[in-house]
């Protein structure tokens, strides 16, 4: 045929398709490939973090809860777990809890474990009955904040430095917060991560001390650790579980705000060098925040998978979570001389994860808070993306990000392998998840994060069937860090069901909008 290309949909039993011999006359047709018989490793499954206390200085006077359920009825929190957990929700298998540094105020003083974690308790015990109800288990992870402001150098809250002599009194306290979460709470945690972001030596004064004002520079709870540090909080923190029967509790090495400051900064190599450090980590840890290009040089930091693997070779067993990452990206958009900050809500949430799988070569995938309540955030925000936001009338919404991380969470769940995928453009993105041996079907996700059409041809192997049940979301949601205003219903397709579509001869074909996400899952 010439001059133009005739496009032959054909839908028959409810199978949607297109024409093999209709699609190879396509000219610039995107080439993929998911490989289901190539498997890459283990997948460990998606996560949430709830975040409720990380900035005040004085609960009494300022009961942060940054998570937002203090705000909400009983009714209306049942609904947003359901959301979360349920069977027709992300079904996450992970959960982050953090540990603030206000349980103890003076050394061997008595720990407070509940008044600060009150929401966060609540949110991570009824999202572990309905994981278990639908005969499924929760790993959590939880990470030191900061440690009391007695064990810091500076003896402030946010004090830089950790106090030498004062190393086994932290690593106790985070010691007595896992048997809290284990003995009483009833929780299966499973993992102990060392700091936040604690490479990040450049936020505080020469001194180290901390602002009296938080707002001044919206910082959330942090402590700085060099890379012998870490070495020496691992080994130390090895003692303290094992003193109080938590020998089944692994260490992980903290994290840094990116896997490029991982390797690069030295952390990954300062472990290796040690053999009792060595030994004692359990899992690799890191933030995913992808900055990789040249415009922003402080906070440069592509998706490096230099320290992982360095550590795998010498622990092949050693698997690697990201333990935050962005739900959105950021914009500038000028108005005259006047600089607005967008943030936006799309695609290009999934090519991040993409990047996690295939580049920083993660196991697991934990994004940044879940549930947000804006007022309850010391300004600026720099990470106000999320799945539902509530407001201070008590009211809340579901946001964009949920539907896109519902794309993902439902294909990769724990248990089943990452797979080979290609494409030869790009602006599109294929994150596949092999079966594995469980119960869950091989499945894929499509992801277009540019701002045109595509026609794809995608080469399926190592499948047990050739008709998949397909999902799509697509759209942007544009917002800003500290709105008020409540949003209309998202716009665009949120997790639509599309009709099936059909392996032929060995190839899927389909058609895939702009800034859109879809998961195929095999009948």
């Amino acid at each position: 045929m010439k001059g133009t290309t005739v496009l032959r949909f054909f839908f028959f039993l409810g199978i949607a398709s297109i024409s093999n011999a209709a699609m190879a006359q396509i000219p610039g047709i995107v080439q993929a490939e998911v490989d289901f018989s190539d498997s890459i490793r283990t997948w460990d499954g998606f996560g949430v973090n709830y975040v409720e206390t990380s900035q005040t200085y004085d609960y009494s006077k300022y009961a942060q809860d940054y998570g937002g359920f203090s705000r909400l009825t009983q009714d209306d929190k049942r609904k947003i777990i359901e959301l979360t957990f349920g069977d027709d929700g992300l079904c996450p298998s992970i959960v982050k809890m953090f540990l603030d540094p206000l349980h103890q105020t003076t050394e061997n003083g008595p720990y407070d474990h509940e008044t600060t974690t009150r929401n966060m308790r609540y949110f991570v015990k009824e999202g572990n009955k309905l994981t278990n109800k639908r005969g499924e288990s929760l790993s959590i992870i939880t990470t030191l904040y900061s440690p009391p402001a007695y064990i810091t150098k500076q003896k402030k809250l946010r004090g830089r430095d950790i106090e030498l002599s004062k190393l086994g009194c932290m690593t106790d306290y985070m010691a007595d917060w896992a048997r809290f979460l284990i003995k009483d709470e009833k929780l299966p945690l499973k993992y102990i991560s060392l700091h936040n972001e604690g490479e990040s030596w450049r936020r505080w004064p020469a001194d180290g001390g901390a602002d009296e004002l938080l707002d001044k520079d919206g910082h959330d709870y942090n402590v700085y650790m060099d890379p012998q540090m870490v070495v020496m909080t691992i080994n130390r923190l090895r003692k303290s579980l094992d003193k109080i029967g938590l020998e089944d509790v692994g260490i992980t090495n903290g994290e840094t705000t990116n896997w490029y400051r991982f390797g690069a900064w030295n952390y990954a190599k300062t472990i290796s060098r040690d053999k009792e450090a060595l030994k004692n980590l359990s899992l690799i840890t890191a933030h995913g925040f992808y900055v990789g290009g040249m415009g922003s040089p402080r906070w440069f930091g592509p998706h490096s998978n230099e320290g992982t693997e360095l550590l795998r070779g010498f622990r092949p067993d050693l698997h690697a979570w990201v333990t935050s990452t962005a739900w959105n990206i950021s914009e500038d958009r000028w108005e005259g001389d006047q600089r607005h900050r967008l943030y936006i809500s799309n695609a290009a949430f999934l090519k991040e994860i993409h990047g996690n799988i295939y580049e920083a070569h993660c196991n697991a995938i934990i994004p940044w808070a879940l549930i947000q309540n804006a007022s309850h955030w010391n300004k600026p925000d720099p990470n106000p993306g999320c799945a539902f936001r509530v407001y201070d009338d008590g009211t809340w919404e579901i946001r964009k990000g949920y539907y896109f991380y519902k794309q993902i969470t439902r294909a990769g769940r724990p248990g089943m392998s990452v797979v080979h995928t290609a494409a030869n453009d790009s602006e599109i993105a294929l994150i596949a998840f092999g079966s594995n041996n469980t119960k869950n079907p091989n499945a894929f996700v499509a992801v277009n994060w540019g701002k045109e059409t595509f026609k794809m041809k995608i080469k399926i192997n190592g499948n047990h069937s050739d008709r998949y049940r397909a999902y799509r979301t697509s759209g942007s949601e544009i917002y800003v860090a500290y709105e008020t205003a409540k949003q209309k219903e998202p716009e665009g397709e949120n997790y639509k069901q599309l009709s099936d579509y059909k392996v032929e001869d060995g190839y899927l074909y389909y058609e895939i909008p702009p800034m859109s996400v879809t998961t195929f899952f095999e009948n």
